[in-house]
């Protein structure tokens, strides 16, 4: 069985013994192929790995490897598989690997029609192993539905007439064999470029997995597929996939596809030399998470839920400004901006909320012309006995609010909720005084 490490956002990595424990350990050759993998990719133009990972020294301890907020998977040529997984608090005990596939849920381009995470004993899986489950489930109800069939061209050499005769060929393959016809004809049946695709992916993970269920599942599957022949030109038959109304059960098992048999990814980067990683950031599926989340919470009410407004500038024509939320309702905007940091309860720290994120802040409240700004946050265990947080700029007519809100990742609905509760809510409430060059609420 392929060996595992687990670790979590921003954990540190390190091949030194004396640390194993006190630091997750790799061994010297899985630290060196990660590192090698790193560096390879930090001089790749379409990807910058260093945006994954940093490499530091630390002293007694010598060159770790420090994760970001990038969760997923990483598989070395060695074997090793790095899973990657999220730092999601809350008040629930609820696995933090099946709430992260719920969020990824949200992600525009992240193929998930008929997965159900609640199906998975995720505990008894890797990451890597609950993408290839989703490709099952992807496949499953494909060959439920019935895999589509169509026209496409042979040619072959054959003993009987059929279709058009190739000369040059019928010369080439069949001077000393009278008796054969070398043609190109159209057959009708399931031999089409989406399932030798398909089949081909299917093979892949055969090999690949190691979780039981995933192999006898992709067995069963292998049977529908006996008469189809795999892909033997990925590039070629990738080229062939056309969706449409006719084949629209094939669009999200396709992206799958790709991402398996080309070594692609979402959001990342891969490798034929030291590995290969299929990773999320967890700044934007927590964006995605929210706003979808808002937007059917919301889907009756009298607000309209904007995600990613484009539009207002910070200067004319210039530096586009993007909140990732706009509420309207009438006259009334509110400006929500979604953050994945865990904050403090450090009043003198401004509770760990950057500076460059109020200036933000402070753009949309001018431009939008609204008086309601909110920063939403995770919660954790440092912040959520916390009161509400709010800063203001008490400049009169132009003063504006920037409140800050904990959602618990794993009760997003009720927490999202009270959020709500709290927009609907106009009066003003206690605020905790902020110690900074903006007034308190």
């Amino acid at each position: 069985m392929k060996k595992t490490i687990e670790i979590k956002e921003f954990d540190i990595i390190t091949s030194n013994k004396e640390y194993k424990g006190v630091y997750e350990f790799l061994d010297k050759e899985s630290f060196t192929l990660l590192e090698n993998m790193i560096l390879q990719f930090n001089q790749n133009e379409d990807a910058d790995a260093l945006d994954f990972f940093s490499i530091t020294t630390k002293r007694h301890i010598g060159k770790v490897i420090r994760a970001k907020n990038y969760v997923g998977n990483i598989q070395l040529n060695n074997g090793i598989q790095i899973q990657i997984l999220p730092k999601i608090h809350g008040k629930s005990a609820n696995d933090p690997k099946k709430t992260f596939l719920k969020m990824l849920r949200s992600l525009k381009d992240f193929p998930n029609k008929t997965f159900n995470e609640n199906s998975l004993r995720t505990d008894r899986m890797t990451l890597f192993e609950v993408f290839i489950n989703m490709y099952i489930q992807e496949a499953e109800v494909l060959v439920k539905r019935g895999l589509k069939s169509s026209y496409y061209t042979v040619e072959d050499n054959l003993n009987v007439y059929k279709g058009k005769v190739l000369f040059s060929e019928q010369l080439k393959f069949n001077h000393s064999h009278k008796e054969r016809l070398y043609t190109r004809y159209d057959e009708y049946g399931k031999d089409r470029a989406e399932n030798r695709l398909i089949k081909s992916t299917l093979l892949k993970l055969l090999k690949q997995s190691a979780n039981a269920e995933n192999i006898n599942k992709i067995r069963k599957l292998l049977i529908h597929f006996e008469l189809i022949k795999p892909s033997i030109n990925y590039l070629k038959d990738f080229s062939k996939v056309k969706v449409d109304r006719n084949t629209r059960d094939y669009e999200a098992i396709m992206v799958w596809s790709r991402v398996f048999l080309n070594n692609e990814s979402f959001t990342t980067f891969s490798g034929n030399t030291f590995g290969k990683a299929l990773l999320f950031p967890m700044e934007k599926v927590f964006e995605a998470y929210i706003g979808r989340h808002l937007k059917k919470l919301l889907y009756n009410s009298n607000w309209e839920v904007v995600l990613q407004d484009k539009g207002y500038h910070l200067f004319k024509g210039k530096f586009a400004l993007r909140p990732d939320i706009v509420l309207k309702n009438g006259n009334r905007k509110i400006i929500i901006d979604t953050k994945w940091k865990i904050l403090n309860n450090i009043q003198s720290s401004n509770y760990g909320i950057s500076q460059s994120d109020m200036y933000q802040m402070y753009a949309y409240a001018k431009k939008y012309g609204s008086k309601e700004i909110w920063l939403i946050y995770p919660t954790s265990v440092e912040v959520e006995h916390l009161k509400d947080i709010c800063f203001s700029t008490n400049e009169g007519e132009q003063s504006a609010e920037v409140k800050v809100f904990f959602v618990d990742c794993h009760n997003v609905e009720e927490s999202l909720g009270s959020f709500i509760e709290k927009v609907n809510y106009r009066n003003k409430r206690a605020f905790d005084y902020i110690d900074t060059s903006l007034d308190s609420c």
